[in-house]
C-alpha cells in the first residue's frame, strides 16, 4: 500500500467499492512497517493479530459511505492508554504495564471503526524534543536517518512521513506535535486546550497537554480532529463546544482572500535559521498573492515563554509523576531493605535522566520559600503572553511563523545540552502557554530537510487554520515531496 499516493478519502472510496478489503489494507500496512521500520525505529509495539481480526470483522459487517474512517489503519503514541495492549510512555518504569481501559480518543476512533496497528516511540513521558530520551530506542528522521525526527511525538511523525501508516495520533505539551511534524514534512494539529479529551493520556503537564492528529495532508488532519474532538464526562477540562465537520469546509472554493494575518517580528529574529526565515517570508508572499494581508506584529514577551513553561510544566510533572512509585505500576527495584528503599530505588532506576531533571526542577519551584519567586511569577508571565496573543488576534484572523528555529539536527548533537534543546521549542511553547490551536504544515526545504510553517488561531477556531493551511497546500507543492528512505531526497 502506497500511502504517499492515497489520502483518507481515496482509501475510504476503495474500501466502500471493495477494491480492497480492510484486512488487505491492514496486512499491507504491516508489510509497510516491516519493510521500513528497521531504518526508522518508529514503533515500540505492533498489534498485528488484534488489528487483523478487527479488520476481518469490519469486512464481514461491510463498510458504508457514512463511515469515512472505517477500516483505516492508524498508529498511536505510546502515552495513550490502550486496553490489553502495552503502554509504556517510553519509560522503563512502565515497561510491563498493560492498561485495563482505553483513552477516550482511542474509544472514539474505535467507534469510527479505525484499526490501530501499533504504538509509537516518544521521549520518555513526552519530555524532550528529539525522541532520543526514550528508554528503548532512538527514532530516526524519515528524510535523513542521521537526523532526529523531533519530539516528543517523533515516532508518530516518522511513521506517517515514511509512509508506514496514513495517520497517527500525537500529543503536544510544548510543541510535541508541531515540531516533529515540521522536521518530517507532514501536517500536525495541536488543538485548543480542552477541544480533545485528555482522559487516558499519561499526564505530563496537565494544563498544557493536548492530543492531536498527524497526517500527510491538511484535509486528512481535519477529518481526524472531527473524529476525536468533543466533550467527555471523564475530563472536566474538555469543552462542550460543538465540533464542526472541519473537512467539509475544505473545497476548491476555500480561500484566504480578505483574511488578515499577523507575522510576529520575534518569529524571524536572530537565531532563526536563514533557510527557515526565507521559507516563511515566501509563504507570506503566497498568502498575499492569494488575497490576504500580512502585517508585521509583535509578541514582546515571547522570549520569556521557555523559562515560564519549564517552571510550570515541570511543577505539574513533578506532581503527576509521583504516582509512579514502584507500588502501583510497572517497575519495582529488587534487593530493597524497606518501604523507603522501594520508592527511592524504583524511581531512581525507573526514570531516565531528563525525567529526573524535570521532577527536581518542578519540586524545587513548588517548594516552600521558592513558590512565589518561581511558580507564581511564571504563572503571571503566562497571563502576559496570553494577552499578547489576544491583542493580535483581536484584529487578525491568525498568526503565522516558523515552527522551529532550525530544520532537523543531527542525532546526538544536542542531547547533552538540555538548555539548547529547550530553546528549540521557543516558537511553539507560547501557544501551549496560551492554550491556543496551532497547525504545522510543510512550507519549504533546507538542504533536503523539510521546513514547517505554524499557523496560530483564536481559541476553538481550528476551522480558520485548516482553511488557511488548505489554501496554502493547494497552491504549493511542498506536501507532495516524499522521502527516499535510506538515501537523501
Amino acid at each position: 500500500m502506497d500511502y504517499f499516493k492515497q489520502d483518507l478519502a481515496s482509501l475510504h472510496a476503495d474500501l466502500v467499492a471493495k477494491k480492497i478489503s480492510a484486512k488487505e489494507l491492514t496486512q499491507a500496512t504491516f508489510e509497510n512497517i516491516k519493510a521500513t521500520d528497521s531504518k526508522i525505529d518508529a514503533f515500540l509495539h505492533l498489534n498485528e493479530d488484534q488489528a487483523l481480526a478487527q479488520a476481518d470483522a469490519l469486512d464481514q459487517a461491510g463498510i458504508t459511505d457514512d463511515q469515512p474512517l472505517a477500516g483505516i489503519p492508524l498508529a498511536l503514541k505510546d502515552n495513550l492508554v490502550t486496553k490489553d495492549q502495552p503502554t509504556t510512555a517510553a519509560s522503563k518504569i512502565l515497561e510491563n504495564f498493560t492498561p485495563v481501559y482505553d483513552a477516550t480518543v482511542v474509544s472514539k476512533l474505535a467507534a469510527a471503526k479505525m484499526v490501530p496497528v501499533g504504538k509509537t516511540n516518544l521521549d520518555e513521558f513526552a519530555m524532550g524534543g528529539s525522541t532520543e530520551n526514550s528508554a528503548f530506542k532512538t527514532t530516526k528522521n524519515a528524510w535523513d536517518q542521521t537526523k532526529v525526527p523531533g519530539g516528543s511525538s517523533g515516532g508518530s511523525a516518522a511513521a506517517v512521513a515514511a509512509g508506514m501508516v496514513p495517520v497517527a495520533l500525537g500529543t503536544d505539551t510544548g510543541g510535541s506535535i508541531r515540531q516533529p511534524a515540521s522536521f518530517n514534512g507532514i501536517v500536525g494539529m495541536k488543538p485548543t486546550y480542552g477541544r480533545v479529551s485528555r482522559w487516558g493520556l499519561i499526564a505530563f503537564g496537565s494544563s498544557f497537554d493536548a492530543i492531536g492528529p498527524m497526517t500527510r495532508s491538511v484535509k486528512d488532519n481535519a477529518m481526524m480532529l472531527s473524529a476525536i474532538a468533543g466533550h467527555d464526562d471523564h475530563d472536566l477540562t474538555s469543552s462542550d463546544k460543538a465540533v464542526p465537520n472541519f473537512a467539509a469546509d475544505l473545497t476548491a472554493a476555500t480561500s484566504v482572500k480578505g483574511m488578515r494575518i499577523g507575522l510576529p517580528k520575534e518569529f524571524l529574529a536572530d537565531g532563526i535559521n536563514d533557510d527557515v526565515k526565507q521559507a516563511i517570508l515566501a509563504a507570506a508572499d503566497t498568502y498575499r498573492k492569494l488575497g490576504a494581508t500580512v502585517d508585521e506584529v509583535s509578541l514582546p514577551h515571547n522570549k520569556y515563554g521557555v523559562a515560564a513553561y519549564y517552571i510550570i510544566a515541570s511543577s505539574e510533572a513533578s506532581s503527576n509523576l509521583q504516582r509512579f512509585d514502584g507500588i502501583r505500576y510497572g517497575y519495582r527495584a529488587k534487593d530493597v531493605k524497606n518501604l523507603e528503599d522501594v520508592y527511592v530505588k524504583s524511581r531512581s532506576e525507573g526514570f531516565g535522566a531528563e525525567v529526573k531533571r524535570r521532577i527536581m526542577l518542578g519540586t524545587f519551584s513548588l517548594s516552600a520559600g521558592f513558590y512565589d519567586a518561581y511558580f507564581l511569577k511564571a504563572a503571571k508571565v503566562r497571563t502576559v503572553i496570553l494577552n499578547d496573543f489576544k491583542a493580535i488576534l483581536k484584529d487578525h484572523d491568525f498568526i503565522m511563523g516558523p515552527v522551529a528555529p532550525t530544520p532537523a539536527f543531527n542525532i546526538g548533537a544536542e542531547i547533552a545540552d538540555p538548555l539548547t534543546m529547550y530553546m528549540n521549542d521557543i516558537l511553539t511553547i507560547p501557544v501551549n502557554l496560551a492554550g491556543l490551536p496551532g497547525l504545522s504544515l510543510p512550507a519549504g526545504f533546507s538542504n533536503g530537510l523539510p521546513v514547517g510553517m505554524q499557523l496560530i488561531g483564536r481559541p476553538f477556531d481550528e476551522s480558520t487554520l485548516y482553511k488557511a493551511g488548505y489554501a496554502f497546500e493547494q497552491n504549493t507543492e511542498f506536501h507532495t515531496k516524499v522521502p527516499a528512505l535510506g538515501g537523501q531526497n
